[in-house]
């Protein structure tokens, strides 16, 4: 969430960054509400202050003026905190601005590609999809999936399944071993008020999957572990010697794909229900941006070690989360599809999430100020068995494994 304090001191800076965020934002209503808000409180404690100084004289004469006071009190109380709940939702509904390195730009057309690695092959033979490389060897099942789940949905089996497991650990082992970050395994289910935390409430609300209990506050399943992991820093105050917190965790993520209608509806490529390693980063603000670059190199680092080809950009300001400031995309090489698809987003958050979770440490002057927090996909699982599959597809339709992989396979070398 952005200040309030700072858009009132330097609003035209405001209005400039966020008109470039492809948002609709009435920061002149913001404003208003913001001076009205303010105007009720001055209200309230100058009467607080009459009645206050009233009590002291203890004349009974005044006990009439007194209650006439409250009342009056007891109404702007009101007013004032429904001024406030609208003030605040329109701050939940406004997205962080972007640092000025951020490309300009409308949506996806106008990111920058700043790297290239890997060598892509030349297959001597047609190229197969994942999707008929996984049913001809009998281990995606789509339909049954379908039958038992609705659309989107997958059951991967038998050494594809196998795969898709030693995927995932080969990724949680190089993070900790390799990359410093700790373990965690979280809950599945966040509650609404962890769920605004990390920007995905009130803005995106149609694309998560909410629980249906009676008597309870509101639960979602979570669309990815970033909204539990960073979450871990709300409420409290860390000590500087605490951070950086590094976080890794391997869960299922759920999300309805509300704004992806008739996009990759065959195949795995975007499900309701996938697995994807997360990593966050919990630290200072000052140090966001080298944050960004070091946890962009972790997840480039698992493509590099699967020899898989990818590309990196940069998005612009158009097609940013709603919680960056600035963000990095990982796509990998997908050889039927002949082009690179993304298969992890690590973005900056700076202390956008920090301010709406109240996530705060103690600096070397001992003040408390918000934290600096960063997500990134590390990898999304499911795209990363994708990629395999069609990267390491064989003449005869069966798939080598990746070096790295194979003791994590029980010494399997291919799958046929």
């Amino acid at each position: 969430m952005l200040d309030i304090k700072e858009i009132r001191k330097n609003l035209d800076f405001y209005r400039k960054k966020l008109s470039v965020r492809n948002n609709v934002i009435d920061l002149d209503k913001v404003i208003l509400l913001d001076k009205e808000n303010r105007e009720l409180i001055q209200k309230k404690e100058a009467l607080e202050q009459e009645k206050k100084l009233i009590s002291k004289t203890k004349d009974t004469k005044n006990f009439e003026k007194s209650k006439i006071l409250s009342k009056k009190i007891e109404d702007i109380i009101s007013k004032q905190s429904s001024s406030q709940k609208n003030l605040n939702s329109l701050l939940g509904n406004i997205p962080n601005i972007p640092l000025d390195d951020v490309p300009v730009g409308k949506d996806e057309n106008s990111n920058i590609e700043i790297l290239k690695s890997g060598k892509i092959t030349n297959f001597d033979f047609k190229v197969k999809s994942h999707i008929q490389l996984g049913e001809s060897l009998d281990m995606l099942d789509f339909e049954t999936a379908s039958k038992t789940s609705g659309s989107r949905f997958v059951f991967v089996k038998d050494k594809l399944a196998m795969l898709e497991r030693a995927i995932s650990n080969f990724m949680l082992d190089t993070h900790i071993k390799l990359n410093g970050y700790k373990e965690i395994s979280p809950p599945l289910i966040a509650s609404d008020t962890t769920m605004f935390g990390t920007g995905q409430l009130p803005k995106f609300e149609n694309d998560q999957y909410e629980l249906m209990l009676e008597n309870e506050d509101r639960k979602f399943l979570i669309p990815t572990a970033e909204v539990i992991l960073t979450n871990m820093a709300k409420d409290k105050i860390f000590k500087k010697k605490d951070l950086p917190l590094r976080l890794v965790a391997s869960t299922a993520c759920f999300r309805k794909e509300a704004g992806s209608y008739g996009k990759d509806t065959k195949g795995m490529i975007r499900q309701h229900q996938f697995y994807k390693v997360e990593l966050v980063s919990i630290i200072e603000p000052k140090e966001c941006l080298k944050e960004l670059d070091r946890m962009t190199n972790c997840a480039t680092k698992i493509l590099d070690l699967l020899k898989l080809p990818y590309r990196k950009i940069v998005l612009s300001t158009g097609d940013m989360g709603f919680s960056a400031e600035k963000t990095f995309d990982i796509e990998v090489w997908l050889p039927f599809e002949n082009k690179y698809r993304e298969i992890s987003s690590c973005s900056s958050c700076g202390t956008f999430q920090a301010r709406r979770m109240k996530a705060r440490y103690k600096n070397e002057k001992n003040e408390t100020i918000f934290l600096g927090t960063l997500n990134g996909s590390g990898l999304a699982v499911g795209r990363t068995l994708i990629a395999i599959m069609e990267n390491y597809q064989q003449k005869n339709g069966s798939i080598l494994i990746p070096e790295v992989l194979r003791p994590y396979m029980n010494g399997h070398k291919e799958i046929i």
